[in-house]
């Protein structure tokens, strides 16, 4: 598939116009466009890509773009993708902006973003049910995910935290695996 400076700034451009309610809504538009028409990365890419996107800061949608984007062209296709997904807003916002006193008042205006909002509910159940079966996968991700939603819902962790400690899990968790299975493989080495 092609995969030309245009093609890809066009395609964040048409999932950059349909990105309404902001990053977290973007996993099933992105996997719609690149993975099932295009095919230019595989799902668990797409999910690995996600993930950084919430890792480093600013906004998801533009930071996913810029990591498909490297991968798909270097810093061109990252300069593609990130222009591609953020200037329908920028259009929008600026028109918008010119015209939002006059007629946010309007009844089908207020239909409109109530329409919105139930699309970006059903968007962002999409996406949890898309990350769910790609990040729960063994009784240890249960069990992050169990303690972070608990130390987010009753005590009120900050999420910065919550990663962190999830962070650290994982990597004292992958270490301890590592080692068991060194072990084993030592152990069937010697008989």
């Amino acid at each position: 598939m092609n995969k030309s400076f245009y093609t890809i700034f066009k395609t964040f451009f048409k999932v950059g116009t349909m990105l309404l309610g902001g990053g977290y809504v973007i996993l099933p538009l992105l996997q719609s466009e690149l993975v099932d028409k295009k095919g230019w990365i595989d799902s668990d890419g797409l999910c690995e890509y996600y993930a950084l996107g919430q890792s480093v800061p600013g906004i998801i949608a533009a930071n996913m773009s810029i990591f498909v984007g490297y991968k798909l062209k270097g810093q061109a296709g990252a300069l593609a993708a990130v222009l591609g997904i953020v200037t329908p807003a920028f259009l929008a916002i600026v028109l918008i902006a010119s015209i939002l006193e006059e007629i946010v008042h309007l009844n089908f205006v207020q239909s409109i973003f109530w329409g919105v909002g139930i699309g970006v509910i059903m968007l962002l159940f999409l996406a949890t049910r898309e990350m769910w079966d790609k990040s729960i996968v063994d009784r240890f991700t249960g069990i992050v995910f169990l303690a972070a939603f608990i130390l987010s819902a009753c005590f009120k962790v900050s999420p910065a935290i919550i990663i962190l400690l999830a962070i650290v899990s994982g990597i004292i968790y992958r270490r301890n695996t590592t080692q068991i299975l060194e072990e084993d493989i030592q152990e069937e080495c010697k008989k």
